[in-house]
């Protein structure tokens, strides 16, 4: 075989063109980041979260104190007066809470803001805390506050 007629057999390998492969793949990329909607994430609750260090002032209200146990169970009030709200950790809206709280923040009145303590077992599911926390945000209920300092 000659010196030309392996180069004439080189030459005739296919080749692979990916040049237009990448504009599709850049064109799919481009309608996938135009469709695709954003879900607000738990963190655009608008809670305003204790700071570090203990307040020196006294509320000018009560605080309603909240208890999750480790069964998904949801508690008002704390010690021997607890009231058990919504015990069916399986459902995510807590009705008998969410009008406990309504009437809380109408007691409140227009001076004072609403302010909520929870305690939450160790052992509860965290879905139960953000079920919690949802009913706060849709109350407008934005004082909130974790303690460990309620007797269960």
């Amino acid at each position: 075989m000659s010196r030309r007629q392996q180069q004439m057999l080189e030459e005739d390998e296919p080749g692979l063109d990916i040049s237009s492969l990448i504009d599709v793949c850049f064109l799919l990329l481009i309608y996938f980041l135009v469709t695709t909607t954003i879900q607000p994430s738990e963190s655009d609750l608008q809670m305003q979260l204790p700071a570090s260090a203990p307040s020196e002032s006294v509320p000018d209200i009560d605080p309603m104190f909240i208890r999750v146990d480790s069964a998904g169970a949801i508690y008002q009030g704390s010690g021997t007066d607890a009231e058990k709200l919504d015990d069916d950790p399986t459902v995510r809206e807590l009705p008998r809470l969410a009008e406990r709280l309504s009437v809380y923040k109408s007691t409140a009145g227009l001076d004072n803001e609403p302010l909520v303590q929870i305690w939450v077992d160790a052992e509860a599911k965290q879905q139960r805390v953000i079920d919690v926390l949802n009913a706060l945000a849709a109350e407008e209920i934005t004082k909130v506050t974790f303690t460990n300092l309620i007797d269960s």
